[in-house]
């Protein structure tokens, strides 16, 4: 089991190390890497360094190029058969429109959990994936697009949809928001 609380900047530089890792594993350069996905190759040299946080939108765009999905990079490597994420930071936490996500689990698994902390109060750009995901709001009111449907959630409503639909969500009602939402990992039953 995993699980002492470290300090934010330990917690970039893992998640760096991660990325490193990855890429070192497909073969690819900083300079590879960052054309494939879209960013400043200087940009990906202070993530993989754990210097620079990424936001989330640019780790889903770094995890595309590497073959794998943004929560998966979140949860760092890990393999035991118990996962325990306690109270305390032991895994990091990337910005995300309005707030931040962080994974509730540790290493790649098939179902993997995300805490958004706060959300945009404007709709921002589509997020697309393979995976279905389930999400459940904790605090506040959100009001979620899937596909152009829209649908108002408030505290203990939960909401379910399919992999390939374009889906985002903001803040409906002024206060705190905290979503749990848990992504089918499609990629990890490709392995």
């Amino acid at each position: 089991m995993s699980g002492a609380a470290v300090d934010d900047e330990e917690l970039l530089r893992r998640l760096g190390g991660t990325i490193r890792a990855r890429r070192h594993g497909l073969g690819l350069t900083l300079v590879d890497l960052a054309g494939r996905a879209g960013l400043s190759h200087p940009f990906l040299s202070q993530v993989e360094r754990g210097v620079a946080r990424p936001s989330m939108r640019s780790l889903t765009a770094l995890a595309a190029a590497l073959g794998t999905t943004a929560q998966a990079l979140l949860a760092l490597p890990g393999d035991e058969p118990v996962s325990v994420v306690p109270g305390e930071p032991s895994l990091p936490s990337v910005d995300s429109p309005g707030g931040t996500v962080r994974s509730l689990v540790h290493g790649e698994r098939p179902m993997l959990p995300l805490e958004f902390t706060g959300a945009p109060d404007e709709f921002d750009e589509y997020f697309i994936h393979a995976g279905d995901e389930f999400l459940y709001v904790a605090d506040g009111t959100i009001e979620v697009d899937v596909e152009g449907a829209l649908t108002v959630l408030e505290a203990r409503g939960s909401l379910y949809y399919e992999g390939g639909l374009r889906h985002r969500w903001r803040r409906a009602v002024p206060g705190p928001v905290r979503v749990i939402l848990v992504q089918h990992n499609v990629r990890h039953d490709a392995r």
